[in-house]
């Protein structure tokens, strides 16, 4: 937990949008881990089983959330996501709204390919993902970013 939880929690706040479920997420990862047996050859074979598992973990959530009642999104409070280890300042506020704005096929992507530093090529094998798939996602999310950070807005939601 020491080594990757930042990296997991911060992976779960990308993909949910909400601390309650990124922590419900993490708490759940670590538990499943403590139960696993797998034996892992290297340190980054842990790392990206344990992003597999809390991107698995973030969909589980998001389908039962499709069942389940919930409160709109204009009926919360504006608080954006933070890294929880990073100290805030304005530009990195603005990036952090501006990455929220991203479909969610693309924020997990944005994350790990900026914030934990994953290749094109190793993100495609911990999503599951074809790694053309990727580098399009990869392509249209930076383009969406530098078009609202410019104050612009983009209309490109795939």
């Amino acid at each position: 937990m020491e080594t990757w939880g930042g990296s997991v929690y911060r992976l779960a706040l990308v993909h949910t949008g909400s601390r309650a479920d990124a922590e419900d997420v993490y708490q759940d990862v670590f538990i499943r881990l403590a139960q696993d047996t797998t034996r892992f050859h290297n340190a980054e074979h842990l790392k990206a089983w344990l992003l597999r598992v809390t991107t698995n973990r973030c969909h589980d959530l998001a389908r039962s959330a499709k069942r389940r009642p919930t409160v709109g999104l204009d009926e919360l409070p504006a608080e954006p996501i933070q890294p929880p280890d990073r100290t805030p300042h304005e530009h990195t506020n603005d990036l952090w709204e501006a990455v929220e704005t991203l479909p969610e096929s693309m924020r997990p992507l944005i994350h790990l390919f900026y914030y934990e530093g994953y290749s094109g090529e190793e993100i495609a094998r911990l999503l599951n993902l074809n790694p053309s798939t990727v580098r399009t996602r990869l392509q249209r999310a930076r383009t969406h970013l530098k078009t609202t950070l410019q104050g612009g807005v983009n209309h490109d939601r795939r």
